[in-house]
């Protein structure tokens, strides 16, 4: 049998974290946190004579203390209504100086306004590549980011094999990734099994669909166009990938999911006289966002014609073409280099070589 006990049990809490926080003003600064922001108290330390209080609410637990110097920190709240929370006011500041900021948890894309120029990249072996989420390198394809509306990237995996990525999702508007060199293996939420993209292949990633890569082949190269440029990548740690549920219909934030592949497309003429394209399917799920074609060529070289929209942007993929911009002197373009031209340009791709292929994203469709 057990033995009596005048002693109670000891409970251990679960491991938590706790935000140390300077606090001169202790009284006044409590007074803020609980009745202003609704946290609670949950240890106060000592009694007669507080110097330590520990608060808890909005999913974080604040220690105020007496006892520690040091500057201010900001505290961000991401909540589903902060102007109620904070009283009309969206930045406060507690009596200890800690700056409270307040965010809306279902706040919209930012997308910045149209602000477009003529922006010529060029592929060279001086690139700078840099390093990014999962180790992937990428390599800048609109530096000006055309005033933040738009991202454009020539993303690399040079030695291949699985890769350290996680379930995620972004918060865009629109979003694509073309398959340029390699393949690569992918699984996207409610799409069924991983797959694996070719060269030539192509995704639209409709706004926050889960989605993770899993493997590529050595020198994988993938093209990614977004808006806009500076957006949230957001982990999905309680979703496990690939789902039970298959809705290739699913309605993402007003998009669907594409998946198109190169050896199953047919070609057809594309919008300018000597050239074809095979569309990839991104205008009529995306309602007309955005368009995406591979274009290559299929007769005399055409006429000039005018650039449209917010975005008009050609990726070299193959071969060489020149880039004949009425007013300005023609400048030879190569497999690697990209081109946004603004709405109004006028200009003409003349002299293509047999193996010339594009990548053509305009915004609109």
């Amino acid at each position: 049998m057990r033995e009596p006990s005048h002693m109670t049990d000891v409970v251990v809490p679960p491991t938590r974290a706790q935000v140390v926080v300077p606090c001169a003003e202790l009284d006044p600064t409590l007074a803020f946190f609980t009745k202003r922001l609704g946290f609670r108290v949950d240890a106060i330390s000592p009694a007669d004579g507080p110097r330590v209080v520990v608060l808890s609410g909005h999913g974080v637990e604040l220690v105020l203390s007496r006892d520690v110097e040091g500057p201010a920190p900001t505290l961000r709240l991401v909540c589903p209504d902060p102007a109620s929370l904070g009283g009309g006011e969206l930045v406060l500041t507690a009596p200890n100086g800690t700056r409270v900021e307040l965010l809306d948890a279902a706040r919209p894309v930012l997308v910045p306004p149209v602000q477009q120029s003529f922006e010529l990249t060029r592929k060279g072996p001086d690139d700078q590549w840099g390093v990014g989420r999962a180790g992937m390198q990428y390599r800048d394809l609109l530096p000006s980011r055309q005033g933040g509306r738009f991202i454009a990237s020539h993303i690399r995996i040079p030695d291949g094999g699985p890769v350290p990525d996680y379930v995620h999702f972004h918060k865009i508007r629109f979003q694509m990734i073309f398959c340029y060199r390699g393949w690569v293996k992918v699984v996207y939420q409610d799409q069924g099994e991983p797959f694996v993209m070719q060269a030539g292949d192509c995704v639209l990633q409709p706004p926050e669909i889960r989605h993770r890569v899993l493997e590529a082949s050595p020198g994988l190269e993938v093209i990614e166009i977004g808006c806009p440029a500076l957006h949230d990548t957001m982990a999905d740690h309680g979703l496990a990938l690939p789902t039970d549920v298959i809705d290739p219909e699913r309605d993402f934030g007003g998009q669907r999911f594409v998946r198109h592949q190169a050896a199953l497309a047919t070609w057809a003429p594309w919008r300018v006289a000597g050239f074809e394209c095979r569309d990839l399917g991104i205008a009529r799920a995306t309602d007309g966002i955005a368009g995406v074609r591979v274009v290559r060529v299929a007769g005399p070289a055409p006429e000039a014609w005018t650039a449209e929209g917010e975005l008009c942007l050609h990726v070299v993929l193959d071969g060489e073409v020149t880039l004949d911009r009425v007013g300005h002197a023609p400048q030879r373009l190569t497999a690697g280099d990209s081109v946004a031209l603004p709405a109004g340009d006028r200009y003409r791709l003349a002299d293509p070589s047999p193996d010339f292929e594009l990548l053509d994203i305009t915004l609109p469709a």
